[in-house]
């Protein structure tokens, strides 16, 4: 980590103590912004002087890594059960002791459900036994993790920050397209289905990696940006917020048909009622282009109006936003709306993305559906995770 990334994010760490959480988000973008131009140069250099690493072996390509034991976890029962590991394949991994980074392999059951997933340790702080940030990171349909990985960029990121990564993967038995299930009643529940998979694995890898439970996030492209919300819905106690990527709202939808409605065109009456119905609103941060031909940029409203009137927003809720335009350094437009809750804490973001289609605002092209040319998603969710912690108690 370089002097100047630390010395911003101490800076960032004492503004949050002394409860100036304007001065904190401000010195987390700052460093976040010099931590995407290191990455987007390596990016540069790399393409200029060979193929993306990416792509020849499981490492990101916007920061090519020595990894330091690469291993194949085989399997974990319930995330209690004992925990085997082998060796990756010959070639795919050098080892370095100065580093410590890693990208693993491995595999997860619980209720009889089984998702593979690959999972990013960034390098040890020398002389730092703190507990680490988590971001859980759920792909979009047709995609994988390392595809998921190289388009967002995030491992790139995390590495200057000291987060944890994690892709779970959905199955092809699961779904032909690889989509996670958002759409149906099974799903969209606590104890069940998808989502009590995707949660007794962060747990796990929490407590195997010495992850501070208080700062774990989910976030996600797509299908994986609605799974993330009803994710975020369903164990407030395991996540602190909530990244959404061109998704759609909790509960509008119960079947195919109805979800293929809310693509087209945003959620119906009832299902608009339904996403309003939330136990818990978390922190969110949502970004949705509004040239989207996948899912219509409404979802993203609708999204926003249910998480504005959720538990706990109070007065927050009839509150006007904090609005800014902008654009990125390609010139991609966007409007960003910052919401307050009854505290008087900003705990909701929209990024309307003008122009933008279904894809990862600021990705990389190494990876599939991503917009180079747009905001950088994955440094904003950064930033914004980061200012929010999960409330004791």
């Amino acid at each position: 980590m370089n002097p100047l990334f630390q010395q911003l994010m101490a800076d960032a760490a004492r503004s949050t103590r002394g409860g100036r959480l304007g001065e904190a988000t401000e010195a987390i973008q700052r460093a976040l912004r010099g931590a995407a131009a290191q990455a987007q140069a390596a990016a540069s250099a790399a393409a200029a002087g060979s193929a993306p690493a990416f792509r020849s072996a499981p490492v990101p390509s916007a920061n090519p890594m020595v990894l330091d034991g690469l291993v194949r976890e085989v399997r974990e029962q319930d995330g209690a059960g004992e925990v085997h590991a082998e060796p990756g394949p010959a070639g795919t991994a050098t080892s370095c002791k100065v580093s410590g980074e890693r990208w693993q392999a491995g595999s997860f059951s619980h209720q009889n459900r089984t998702l593979a997933y690959r999972l990013y340790l960034p390098p040890d702080a020398p002389g730092d036994g703190a507990p680490r940030p988590m971001v859980v990171m759920l792909h979009g349909c047709t995609q994988h993790a390392e595809d998921f990985a190289a388009g967002t960029r995030m491992n790139a990121l995390a590495r200057e920050l000291g987060v944890v990564v994690l892709y779970p993967e959905q199955t092809q038995h699961a779904n032909a397209q690889k989509c996670w299930n958002w759409f149906k009643p099974q799903h969209q529940r606590r104890g069940r289905g998808e989502p009590a998979v995707i949660a007794a694995l962060a747990r796990s890898i929490a407590t195997k990696h010495h992850v501070d439970p208080a700062r774990v996030y989910v976030a996600g492209l797509s299908a994986g940006g609605a799974m993330a919300d009803v994710v975020g819905h369903c164990y407030p106690d395991v996540f602190a917020a909530v990244g959404v990527h061109s998704g759609l709202p909790y509960g509008c939808a119960a079947d195919v048909g109805s979800a293929l409605s809310a693509m087209r065109s945003g959620p119906g009456p009832a299902g608009a009622g339904t996403a309003g119905s939330r136990g818990t609103a978390l922190p969110t941060i949502v970004f949705h282009g509004d040239a989207d031909g996948t899912v219509h940029v409404r979802n993203a409203e609708a999204l926003v109006e249910a998480l504005r009137n959720g538990p706990g927003q109070g007065a927050g809720a009839a509150a006007a936003p904090r609005v800014t335009r902008g654009q990125s350094s390609r010139g991609a437009r966007h409007t960003r709306s910052v919401y307050t809750d009854a505290a008087g804490r900003d705990a909701l973001e929209y990024w309307q993305l003008h122009g933008a289609g279904h894809a990862w605002s600021g990705g990389s092209a190494s990876g599939s559906y991503t917009d180079p040319s747009g905001a950088d998603a994955s440094a904003e969710m950064l930033r914004f995770f980061l200012a929010h912690p999960r409330a004791a108690g």
